[in-house]
């Protein structure tokens, strides 16, 4: 893997971790207001949907029918709608 991939990937993750921080601190001065994401409400998700299609991702995965920068993005969306009470 090049070097510059490298970086882009650990500046990619730097700032979703970042969002994700700053998220939590929201919630945490204010848990009866609903998750946003880039300032706009986030919509509720079914949970048995989001695990059957991550599990789905997780198969074709296994099975070479996504590479993995396309597996990667894919699963950070479906963990992000997961609700972790």
């Amino acid at each position: 893997m090049s070097v510059v991939r490298v970086q882009k990937r650990q500046l990619e993750k730097a700032k979703q971790e970042k969002a994700a921080a700053k998220r939590e601190r929201r919630h945490s001065r204010d848990p009866q207001a609903q998750p946003e994401v880039d300032g706009e409400p986030q919509p509720e998700y079914a949970q048995d949907e989001v695990l059957a299609q991550l599990a789905d991702l997780h198969r074709r995965f296994g099975d070479e029918q996504v590479p993995l920068d396309e597996f990667e993005s894919q699963r950070e969306l479906l963990l992000s709608r997961l609700r972790v009470d």
